[in-house]
């Protein structure tokens, strides 16, 4: 998600309206960002192994949730006001896009992509495979998807706000149908899928 997007999200912290070139509107759960993890994302944080990197972490919630565990855990985020609200949290982060150099790459032993982050910037290929170069051999990654029947598409779209539309940035939305095909081509291997109260999410090895 932009910089921008985010912002919009954390100045309303009610659901985020985005909405694609061709009129398709995606409402994203912005409220739950600010909420301690849910039953479902706790059993999805059991399966995380330190150290963990939390990708497009925004308020820190699951950054907070792993160190209260006793998991070395590391949020990163490109919005600075996600990543001062999660500072404020008490959260570890670091104000960079994944793509950018990041510290211990190829050392982590989890990384999450949750809460929509698999949407990051529009080619969910590029994103795993970076998450690929993030992990250590034998590393997982924790990606929620959309459920089965969701089509698998990259968007172009701008969140709806009271004050207007914000820039056009690039999104995606990746179906738990299309996961196995998406996961080979970044070198990576499903390991199980799971529907939990309505979400779904899969876990996946690096080879």
């Amino acid at each position: 998600m932009s910089a921008t997007a985010w912002t919009v999200a954390h100045a309303s912290a009610v659901g985020l309206l985005l909405r694609s070139r061709c009129g398709k509107a995606i409402t994203l759960p912005s409220a739950r960002w600010w909420t301690e993890p849910a039953e479902e994302e706790e059993a999805v944080l059991d399966l995380a192994v330190t150290p963990v990197l939390d990708v497009g972490c925004g308020p820190g919630r699951h950054t907070v949730a792993l160190s209260r565990r006793g998991v070395r855990a590391l949020g990163v985020d490109s919005s600075i006001a996600a990543v001062e609200a999660a500072r404020a949290r008490g959260a570890d982060v670091v104000h960079r896009s994944v793509f950018d150099p990041l510290p211990d790459e190829g050392r982590w032993a989890s990384v999450l992509l949750l809460d929509g982050n698999v949407g990051i910037c529009g080619e969910p290929v590029a994103l795993f495979r970076r998450a690929r170069t993030l992990l250590r051999p034998g590393g997982r990654l924790l990606v929620e998807l959309e459920g089965p029947g969701v089509p698998t598409e990259r968007l172009h779209v701008r969140a709806e706000t009271a004050d207007g539309p914000t820039g056009w940035f690039p999104w995606a939305r990746v179906s738990v149908d299309d996961v196995d095909d998406l996961a080979r081509s970044a070198e990576l291997r499903v390991v199980s899928r799971w529907g939990d109260r309505g979400r779904w999410f899969a876990r996946l090895d690096a080879r």
